[in-house]
């Protein structure tokens, strides 16, 4: 049943959570029933209607239906306007910024609102004034989440806006010092205001031109890692991952990264870890690392780097165990000295990979499976490990 209904320019009816959540969450842009694109998603309140769901509440309040409440009118851009102006002082910024994260928690609808009057770059400018200062610990209330600052109050609103695309990207480019404020929040910020930091910032990345992600500094990349090692949120590292996944294509960010330690804080994540999604995401990571010569040169220089990664083959997910056969045959096809294809035999790299020739590890991972066991059959064949009748069972 409706408890707020709305009507949308197509001239549909929907209930306000509803049509926002399509709308606004889940970054829709037509209507549900008519497939109309939606250049202005207003959000008519259907007054006719919802007194009609009301009167219909109350003639059956006597089987145990509630009446639906009036809801609260939304904000308008004048009022959002009158709030921003009058965060003069840092007590009255703390009060109106209190006031902007109840009225953004009411609906979507305002919380576009207040992205639309300005609220955005108010937002921004908090945090890039009030981040030039260490922040301590002791400034967030880690049982209330409440804070004492105006930038970890800003920065935290901003993340519950759930951005549109346009904002993201306003504030990449108008802000050009936003992106290097949040940097600074990763290093000298409390845990809540470190995990906004990293949020936002894979928000911002996602709708970043490729010309920007060439020029991360690696400053960028050891902040991202200090996360990884530091684990304060699954959230939080999980988008740390993504953004190390999205960036690492360009320039030379792979080498970045692994000048920032990645691979070794990596490894270490996935000796631990034994959550699908995030092993996926490491190993996608580890996959990229791998593919240049200090990656590689880094995975086998940690103790566990080799054995983790076999490890996880068959024992993930499919597109797991594919991600951790291409790192074996990026290791094999460039970085396989004696010493390497020695480890790999103690391992027991040639049976797991033997295995997933003959099991459902899909046709990927097979592919590079039995490109591996070729590019050594001669070493290892030697030693009799490899029943050559799985290589030609295969079409090259």
């Amino acid at each position: 049943m409706m408890k707020d209904p709305v009507t949308i320019p197509t001239g549909i009816t929907y209930d306000r959570e509803s049509i926002e959540k399509w709308l606004f969450t889940n970054k829709n842009k037509n209507c549900p029933v008519t497939k109309q694109v939606l250049s202005n998603p207003d959000l008519t309140p259907n007054h006719t209607l919802r007194r009609v769901i009301q009167s219909w509440c109350t003639l059956n309040a006597s089987n145990g239906i509630e009446r639906v409440p009036t809801p609260k009118p939304a904000v308008n851009k004048s009022q959002i306007t009158k709030l921003l102006s009058s965060a003069k002082s840092p007590q009255m910024q703390m009060k109106c910024l209190k006031r902007l994260r109840s009225i953004a928690s009411t609906s979507e609808t305002n919380k576009r609102c207040i992205e639309s009057s300005g609220g955005v770059d108010f937002l921004a400018s908090l945090v890039k004034n009030n981040t030039t200062s260490t922040t301590s610990l002791e400034a967030c209330d880690h049982d209330g989440f409440e804070f004492t600052k105006p930038s970890d109050e800003a920065l935290s609103i901003l993340f519950s806006l759930q951005l549109s695309e346009s904002a993201l990207k306003s504030l990449a480019v108008k802000n050009g010092e936003f992106i290097e404020s949040l940097l600074n929040v990763l290093r000298v910020g409390c845990d809540e205001s470190r995990a906004y930091a990293v949020l936002l910032l894979n928000s911002i990345l996602e709708v970043e031109e490729p010309t920007q992600l060439v020029a991360l500094k690696l400053e960028f990349f050891v902040e991202l890692v200090q996360i990884l090692h530091d684990q304060i949120s699954p959230k939080a590292s999980k988008a740390a991952l993504q953004l190390l996944i999205n960036v690492g294509p360009w320039g030379r960010n792979r080498v970045k990264a692994v000048e920032a330690g990645a691979v070794k804080v990596l490894v270490d994540l996935l000796l631990d870890s034994s959550e699908k999604r995030a092993c996926e995401m490491i190993l996608t990571v580890l996959d990229q690392l791998c593919q240049c010569a200090d990656g590689r040169a880094e995975l086998l220089k940690h103790g566990a780097g080799l054995a983790v990664v076999s490890k996880k083959i068959l024992r993930v997910s499919k597109v797991g165990s594919e991600r951790a056969v291409r790192i074996l045959l990026s290791i094999t096809k460039y970085s396989a000295s004696p010493t390497v294809v020695q480890e790999m035999l103690q391992l027991g790299v040639v049976s797991k990979l033997c295995l997933v020739l003959q099991v459902d590890s899909g046709s990927k991972a097979k592919e590079k499976a039995r490109e591996i066991l070729k590019l050594h059959a001669r070493a290892w064949n030697n030693c009799s490990c490899i029943p050559m009748s799985l290589l030609s069972s295969y079409p090259s």
